[in-house]
């Protein structure tokens, strides 16, 4: 039984920033079609991610790297219009804003424009910044990324936990802090030390949602797919499965496939 608060009839980042002031955790998920974000905005999901995961759940791709700005406008606004109530974040994907800020305000101007949706969220810190800075300069809401960054997966090399090292989760603190500076509305924290998480969330007057970050940060996301068990291959430490549909999807067509078999499928009153 969702306890969201149901006088809340449409959450906007002044909503998420009013959730922090008052030590109410957040509630975020990703969603990629119209079905699904019914579905999650109906159990009271404060933040609905459009995240370029689906490069990995939805396509198959190792990386989320080969999604494209198209892609991503076509997933967010299949998102956009199964939602009523939830904020609606979109990831600019790779490619699309880094070194060239230009570049960057013409793809997030793209995303609010054509799938409606309220914000948009990058991947980084100060390299970043001067794109951050031109689309906020737009009216266009940020949520900043830091921690572990999938784009950045073939600089890193691995999903192994960052910023354990001080020098790095120095330089994470800086870009948190750099990031707020300049009128980020939100932060992601990604695989990062729970004692990190909490000396970040703690020092900064905006939210940060965690993934993989300790109970610290001021709200959580999960992949949807991964908290519902429709991928059944990924297996992180911070990840709580709360179903298993992919064994309740595959029964299910399995029975389908028998009866279609015996010919019990359709009968009589399942014909014209």
């Amino acid at each position: 039984m969702s306890v969201h608060n149901p006088d809340i009839k449409r959450v906007t980042t002044h909503t998420i920033q009013e959730l922090k002031n008052k030590g109410e955790k957040i509630s975020a998920l990703t969603a990629y079609d119209y079905s699904m974000a019914k579905a999650v905005d109906a159990a009271g999901v404060e933040l609905i991610l459009v995240g370029d995961s689906a490069s990995n759940v939805m396509a198959g791709h190792e990386t989320t790297l080969p999604i494209t700005l198209d892609q991503m406008i076509y997933h967010a606004c299949s998102v956009v219009r199964g939602v009523k109530r939830a904020l609606v974040v979109v990831d600019l994907p790779f490619g699309s804003y880094q070194g060239n800020s230009t570049e960057a305000l013409r793809s997030a101007i793209r995303i609010m424009k054509e799938s409606g949706a309220h914000a948009v969220k990058m991947e980084g810190g100060l390299e970043i910044k001067e794109s951050i800075v031109r689309i906020l300069s737009a009216g266009v809401p940020v949520m900043g990324h830091l921690g572990l960054t999938p784009q950045s997966i073939y600089k890193f090399g691995t999903y192994a936990v960052r910023a354990k090292e001080e020098a790095e989760a120095q330089k994470l603190i800086d870009d948190a802090h750099m990031l707020e500076d300049i009128g980020c509305f939100g932060l992601v924290l990604e695989k990062i030390p729970a004692v990190l998480t909490k000396t970040v969330s703690e020092s900064l007057t905006i939210p940060t949602i965690g993934i993989g970050a300790g109970p610290d940060a001021d709200g959580q996301i999960l992949v949807v797919h991964d908290l519902l068990g429709i991928t059944n291959e990924f297996k992180p430490r911070f990840l709580r499965r709360y179903a298993d549909l992919h064994k309740i999807m595959t029964e299910a067509i399995a029975h389908y496939v028998d009866d279609v078999k015996t010919n019990d499928f359709p009968n009589e009153k399942e014909a014209y």
